[in-house]
C-alpha cells in the first residue's frame, strides 16, 4: 500500500491507494444455523421499518430470506432439529480394532521374514560346518 501526502485546502491528508482484493476461486454458499435464523427473525419483527433495513444490511441478508425463514418457522421446520450434517461419528473401538488388525498383518509379515532369515542362516551354518569338516579330512 502506498501512502502520499496531498495538500487539500490548508491541511495535508493521507491518501491510501486501494489494495487489490483477493477473489476466491469458487464462491461458497452461506449456511445459517437454526438459532441464528430464529434470533434474526425475532430482531427483525420487533424492529421499525428503518431498523429492519439496517439489520438486513448489517447481516448481509435479503428480505426473501426473512420470508423463507418465517414460513419455515410457521411450518415448524425451525423448531425441530434436523439430521446432523456431515460424516457420522465413528466408534473409537472400531478405530482401535482397525489399527490392531493393521498392526497384526504387519507383525505377521515381519515374523514370516524373520523365520525365512533363520532358516537360511541354519542352512548356511550347516553348509559351513560341512565345508569345515571336508577341508579338515583332506
Amino acid at each position: 500500500m502506498m501512502m502520499t501526502n496531498e495538500l487539500v485546502g490548508r491541511h495535508a491528508e493521507q491518501v491510501h491507494k486501494p489494495v487489490e482484493p483477493e477473489v476466491p476461486e469458487r464462491a461458497t454458499r452461506r449456511g445459517f444455523s437454526r438459532n441464528y435464523k430464529l434470533r434474526i427473525l425475532a430482531e427483525y419483527e420487533r424492529s421499525s421499518r428503518d431498523a429492519k433495513g439496517a439489520l438486513l444490511r448489517r447481516e448481509g441478508l435479503y428480505t426473501s430470506l426473512i420470508s423463507e425463514w418465517r414460513s419455515q418457522r410457521d411450518e415448524g421446520a425451525l423448531s425441530r432439529l434436523g439430521p446432523v450434517r456431515g460424516r457420522p461419528p465413528t466408534d473409537p473401538r472400531e478405530h482401535e480394532l482397525a489399527k490392531l488388525q493393521h498392526d497384526n498383518v504387519r507383525l505377521q509379515a515381519a515374523l514370516a521374514q524373520a523365520r525365512r532369515v533363520i532358516e537360511i542362516q541354519g542352512k548356511l551354518s550347516a553348509l559351513l560346518e560341512q565345508l569345515a569338516t571336508d577341508s579338515a579330512e583332506t
